[in-house]
């Protein structure tokens, strides 16, 4: 029987499991707060040893282990997850003034397909469940020696990693439910980011979960044929209903949403791009987020440069748009999406064949 993971009960849900095996309800209070805190059940020192070792029996404490972790000389962190099934998923742990900011993965690969990114280059092995995504978080909260409430050391949370949120729709909003508890860690909801790639009926769904998260979406072009070239989602989406669906979003959380632009030279950097990107996006609720492209070698794209990324985003900005280039981070440390994840498999499977 494969054992089943706490983390994935709230508070609520606890108490209704301690009471069944018949023990107090003021056990969940306890060992909800030690989870959170990524403790093992050896480690919970309040409960008995017979308690501990019932838990430890049929139930996984922490669903996540770091197994390695890459230092970039500008501060970035980059860590490798082991999961119980063998599976390996990755994270970036980014410093800023403010504090710590963790982008998570939200499945094991992902099957979107998009031509510039390193997660999707196997597909899709699985989603993760809302303990897996949650325990990410908790697992590098440890390792920084981060507690909880004003001790907690991760301040934000992007669902940026490997993987689409929406297309691990029902797991990813149970993550968000249990990540805000405040008997738990309690990152609140307004320091949440979600990137979809534009999964339009999720993402009218998801505005009606009544979350106060940040939405983000990958355009990357402002041409319908152009972005179905390097995002496969996009010969079922529109821009048009893409936009639609951001508004949508707006009017029912009061937030406004994001646009993620990742610059590919030649291929979505000239004028004519964002000259229609102003014509799509101007009065709108929203902000364009400027990437200069993680190149990944299992493509040809390559990122603009300094140069160009600085002009289109003058001609952004010009055009009444707001709009920043996000600096850029982890490049000496595989920092695209997939990248650690996939040299990690390519290693393991040279060493099976040797």
């Amino acid at each position: 029987m494969l054992k089943k993971f706490l983390l994935n009960y709230n508070g609520e849900q606890l108490k209704e499991f301690f009471l069944s095996i018949s023990e107090k309800s003021f056990r969940a209070g306890q060992v909800l707060k030690a989870l959170h805190m990524g403790l093992e059940f050896s480690e919970m020192t309040e409960l008995s040893k017979q308690l501990r070792e019932k838990l430890e029996n049929d139930y996984i404490a922490q669903p996540v282990k770091i197994i390695k972790s890459l230092k970039s000389v500008d501060g970035t962190e980059k860590f490798l997850f082991a999961l119980y099934d063998g599976n390996v998923i990755e994270g970036v742990l980014m410093k800023y003034k403010y504090g710590y900011t963790i982008c998570v993965s939200t499945q094991v690969g992902c099957r979107m397909g998009c031509a510039f990114c390193a997660s999707g280059l196997n597909g899709l092995i699985r989603n993760l469940e809302p303990a897996e995504i949650l325990g990410e978080i908790i697992a590098v909260n440890r390792y920084l020696g981060g507690g909880l409430g004003d001790k907690r050391k991760i301040i934000n949370v992007v669902l940026m990693g490997s993987g689409e949120p929406l297309d691990n729709y029902d797991n990813t909003v149970s993550f968000l439910r249990l990540v805000s508890m405040p008997s738990g860690i309690n990152i609140s909801q307004r320091n949440i980011s979600l990137s979809t790639s534009g999964i339009v009926p999720k993402m009218f769904e998801l505005a009606n979960e009544n979350l106060s998260i940040n939405l983000t979406v990958s355009l990357h072009s402002p041409f319908d044929d152009e972005r179905e070239k390097i995002m496969p989602v996009a010969k079922a989406y529109k821009i048009s209903e893409i936009l639609d669906a951001c508004s949508n979003y707006f009017e029912k959380t009061g937030r406004r949403y994001i646009f993620e632009y990742v610059l590919i030279k030649g291929n979505n950097d000239t004028k004519r791009h964002a000259d229609s990107l102003i014509q799509h996006l101007k009065g709108k609720p929203c902000h364009v987020n400027l990437i200069r492209l993680n190149e990944v070698k299992e493509n040809d794209l390559i990122s603009t440069t300094d140069k160009e990324a600085y002009r289109f985003l003058g001609l952004l900005e010009k055009g009444g748009l707001s709009a920043t280039l996000r600096r850029k981070m982890g490049e000496d440390i595989d920092g695209a999406c997939g990248q650690l994840r996939q040299r990690y498999i390519e290693e393991n499977q040279l060493k099976v064949e040797n």
